[in-house]
């Protein structure tokens, strides 16, 4: 960039084709402080205390009640299939007012949808359930 001052007033001023980026980096550098100094005020979270993973074996009990769901939403009262979800509420009402009330371990396939799985957590609830657990393989160990 270059200007000439005072000579020759005759000759044609050439275009100058060069773009002054000044103002240019002069407003970017305005909006980074600004984001910078906003960001923290926008993100914010709620001080949370995460569950941690925990592996405890199962203390199988007699009482225990053991409740299986295939892939195909399959329900089962341990070995025995149950056939609808009214049969399943039926037979958890029996069992909630047994004192000590007992707990109910549910099984799901690896590839059952979770539908199944919440249609039965949902009557255990509607029956008063107050313990339910979910049976799940240990994870691998590294060697």
């Amino acid at each position: 960039m270059g200007m000439t001052v005072g000579q020759e007033s005759d000759q044609e001023e050439e275009v100058m084709s060069a773009i002054n980026t000044t103002p240019l980096v002069d407003v970017m550098l305005v909006l980074l402080i600004i984001f910078l100094i906003t960001i923290p005020v926008v993100i914010q979270q709620v001080p949370l205390e995460l569950p941690k993973e925990r592996n405890l074996p199962t203390q199988t009990k007699p009482e225990n009640i053991n409740i299986s769901i295939n892939k195909d939403g399959d329900v089962f009262w341990g070995t025995e299939f149950v056939p609808n979800q009214k049969a399943l509420f039926e037979k958890l009402k029996v069992v909630a007012v047994m004192n000590p009330q007992p707990e109910v371990h549910v099984r799901a396939d690896e590839g059952s949808r979770y539908e199944f799985v919440g249609r039965v957590v949902a009557t255990c609830q509607r029956a008063s359930i107050l313990k339910i657990g979910f049976i799940t393989e240990p994870p691998a160990r590294a060697l």
